[in-house]
This record gives structure tokens, sequence and C-alpha cells, in this order.
């Protein structure tokens, strides 16, 4: 059960992302894609302000994407907000313990955060936009051709994540080691 510690750290993230959206250093750029649509690319994948880029990214079940590295993103989230138990679990695979952990933060998120999710075990466009909200800036620009330097700051822990100069993003897997977040791949173990 989260602590009240937790929560702020929850709140202090939320904040700091409306923050970091108003900020000058966010240049005035389109949105990810339009709300409701995925956007059908290979990586997960953003553009200008950090905030809104995960409105559109694709759905990971057991039976879409279940076998890749945006399932290894999602599994650490997962593990940093303490739904999986072990970074072992962290291997890309949306196998029994990903689609039971997925419910678990999506019952979580809706009755201590006030999410309205549908809890299905899927994460689509509702379940990662509301991640989107825990994923801080770091460092950086927003600028064409710089490194975005984020992280997703969960209850228990964070994950270290980066937006490429293309838009692509990567993080830090349990492993240590920086994968890109594909769809159609599986690097990390």
């Amino acid at each position: 059960m989260p602590t009240n510690s937790s929560r702020l750290r929850r709140a202090a993230a939320v904040l700091a992302a409306a923050v970091a959206m108003l900020t000058a250093n966010m240049v005035t750029a389109s949105p990810a894609a339009a709300s409701g649509t995925y956007s059908g690319r290979a990586y997960v994948y953003g553009t200008g302000s950090h905030t809104d880029d995960w409105n559109d990214e694709g759905i990971l079940q057991r039976s879409t994407h279940a076998s890749s590295n945006a399932t290894c993103l999602w599994q650490a989230i997962l593990y940093a907000d303490g739904k999986l138990t072990s970074p072992s679990e962290i291997d890309g695979v949306f196998g029994t313990k990903t689609y039971n952990a997925t419910r678990a933060w999506q019952q979580t998120e809706t009755s201590e955060w006030g999410a309205d999710l549908e809890v299905d075990g899927s994460v689509g466009e509702e379940t990662f936009t509301w991640a989107g909200r825990y994923v801080s800036y770091l460092s950086g620009s927003t600028a064409a051709g710089q490194t975005l330097n984020l992280r997703y700051v969960g209850v228990f822990g964070d994950v270290t994540m980066r937006r490429l100069p293309d838009g692509n993003y990567e993080f830090i897997d349990g492993d240590g080691a920086w994968r890109k977040a594909g769809y159609n791949y599986r690097s990390c173990s």
C-alpha cells in the first residue's frame, strides 16, 4: 500500500509535469498525434512537450505486442510501482504475471488516484495516457535534434528514460541496459 510519502511523490510528479509543460524550455510543437488514435509507429514515440507523448501509443496485452521492448518498458513501470516484485520479471513477455500486475495497477490508479480506467489487464490508450502523467522532465531540450532526459516516478522506484532526437524512447531495463522501446522486437531479458 502506498504511503503518504509515495502519494506526495506522485502528486509532485504530476505537478512537475505541469510546470515543465509551461516552462520556457518547452517549445511549441504539434501533439504526439490526434488523441484517440494509435500512431502506428514502431517505437514508443513523442515530440514537443513530453506530457502528451504517450497519448497515442500502441496496445500491449497478451495477444498484441506480447513479446516486445515496449512491454519491457511497461513491466519496468509495474516494477517501479510495486506491481511486479522482481527485476527478473522485466523480460518483455506480456504473460499472466504482467496481465495480473497491469490489472492491479489499473485498480490502484482508479481507486487511489482518481483514474477512470477499465481494469482489463490491457495497456491501451487510457492506461498509457494515465501512466504518462507520472513521467517527469529531468534535462535536455524539446528542440529538434536534442535528447530529452525523463523519468517515470513510481511509488517505490523510478524508471530512467530518454527521448532521442528521432522521437523514439529508450529506457533502462532490469539489467541496467539502455533499450529502445520498440513494439515489434524484444531484446530485453
